[in-house]
This record gives structure tokens, sequence and C-alpha cells, in this order.
């Protein structure tokens, strides 16, 4: 019919033509879960602490040869008051065990695993949510309760890492060196440091939990830290204190050796003290209204 136009066909979908619909693409596997996230996070800092416990040890074990060969050592070492003896082992010195006990084992890498764990702890949680950043696991279908089990098996399979890097070093040198430190012996005192860690990283964790201030997540447990050392210091000096030892765990790793001391039932009660805190932080994000910061 005249002044009618003829509309044009619809367009045809070409078979070979790309779908104009947006695929949605997966999320790689470590953002998908809590854990490997938080592994791939910190996997820089873990290495540098690696190569710090490392070089640390290997620094300590070179002096060992000259130290062991010194004249008079024997009458050196009873000039010591006894407690600094008690408190550092210091009369077994003469023996490649005693050296890195009273060295290391008893002071330094205790104090370096606590600090790694109160930081890495601290960060986890708290350091997330005042960068921002923890909101944003909340309202994925992570439940708080696996995001916090989820930070803290990244805190102790870290742990673990620096206690596997700090043993295959101690045997090492060991070997190496003629130090008399088997492996067994080497487990132990290697066992009590990453307790002694994992603890203190979980009481950072539910600290920052429950506060949400990183600041207050490393200061709790760093204090508790302080007075657990006093706490075991004063022991061996004022009798009266001797029988509330048991309760620090500073006490709980490190009364027995640590290198060479078995396995101590102490060590059972960093383990259930450690489980006690993480039962406890499962519900304090729960319990609070966590936004972004602005």
């Amino acid at each position: 019919m005249a002044g009618l136009t003829q509309s044009a066909p619809p367009p045809t979908a070409d078979a070979g033509a790309r779908p104009t619909s947006r695929r949605r693409t997966a999320a790689p596997l470590l953002l998908r879960s809590v854990y490997l996230k938080t592994m791939r996070d910190q996997r820089r800092s873990l290495i540098g602490w690696s190569i710090g416990i490392a070089l640390i040890v290997l620094v300590e074990a070179a002096v060992w040869p000259s130290f062991k060969d010194m004249p008079a050592m024997d009458d050196l070492m009873s000039q010591y008051p006894d407690y600094m003896k008690d408190l550092f082992d210091i009369e077994s010195m003469t023996s490649g065990l005693g050296f890195m006990n009273a060295e290391l084992f008893t002071l330094l890498l205790p104090a370096l695993f606590i600090i790694h764990g109160i930081g890495r702890g601290a960060r986890m949680i708290a350091g997330e949510e005042e960068a921002g950043t923890l909101d944003v696991l909340l309202v994925t279908p992570v439940s708080t309760t696996r995001l916090v089990l989820s930070k803290a098996l990244a805190l102790i399979t870290a742990s673990t890492v620096l206690g596997l890097v700090l043993w295959l070093v101690t045997l090492a040198c060991s070997l190496v060196i003629g130090m008399g430190i088997d492996a067994g012996e080497a487990a132990t005192g290697v066992l009590a440091q990453v307790l002694l860690g994992v603890e203190f990283g979980v009481l950072a964790l539910a600290a920052g939990a429950a506060t949400g201030r990183r600041s207050l997540a490393v200061g709790i447990p760093a204090a508790l830290a302080v007075a657990a050392y006093v706490l075991h210091a004063v022991s061996l000096l004022i009798p009266e204190v001797d029988p509330w030892q048991e309760l620090s765990p500073i006490h709980q790793a490190l009364a027995d050796g640590p290198l060479g001391a078995g396995l101590p039932a102490s060590y059972l009660w960093l383990v259930l003290g450690t489980l006690v805190v993480l039962v406890a932080s499962l519900r304090l994000l729960d319990r609070r209204d966590i936004a972004a910061p602005g």
C-alpha cells in the first residue's frame, strides 16, 4: 500500500557471534578462601621472618666453637648468681645444647615468636577493620565463626612455618659445628616457641575481635606477655611467689629447657590456654557493629 513503509526485519543472531551478556569470571581460589587469602597477604613478611630467624641461629651457633674453648669456663659460670643460673640455665652452657638454650631458646627466640604472633594476630582482624577491608569479608556468605577460625589457622600455620625453619637451621648448625643437638631435642625446643607464639597471637586476635583497635590488640597481649615473664623471673627470686609460677605461659614453655626437655605436661597448658581464648573469641565479632571507616 502507498504511504506505508515496510519495517525492517529484526536482526538475526549470528551463530558464531560472541554472546553479548557479560560472563562473571570465577574469583581466584586465594580470594575465595579467607585462610588462603590471609596466607597470601602475609607471605612476604613470613619469608622475611624466616630469613631473620635463620640468620640469628647461624650467627649464634658460629660463636659456639670459640666459646667452648675459653679457658676456665667452669669458674666463669660459677660466678653468676643463682637466679641467673636458673633463669637462663647458664651452668649448662659448656655443652652445645645448653649454650643454645641460654643464648637463644630461653629469651631471644621466645620474645621473637611472641612478637611475631602478636603482630600477626593484631593485623588479622583489628588491622583489617581499621583499613576498612573487614566489612567486605563480613558481607560474604562466610560466617564470623568461620572467619575467626580461618584467621587463627593462618596464624598457627605461620608460626609453624617459622618453627620448621628454626628446627632445620638448628639441626644443620648442630651437624656442621658439632653441637650435639639431635632432632628430638631440637623439636621440643621449637615446639615451645611455636606454642608461645600461637597462644599470644590468638590473644591478639581475640583482643582485635573484641575491640576493633589494633593498638589494643597489640597492647593487651604484650602486657600479658611481660607480666608472664616477670612472674616467671620473680618466682626464681622470691620463694613465696614460686607456687604461682605455673600460671605463667613463659614458665610453662621454658621451665624444663626447652631444648632437650622432652614433652613436659606443661605444654598441655599452653594448648589448653590457646583453645580457651580461641573459643571465647568466636562470638566477639557478632556482638559488635562493624562498618567501614568514613
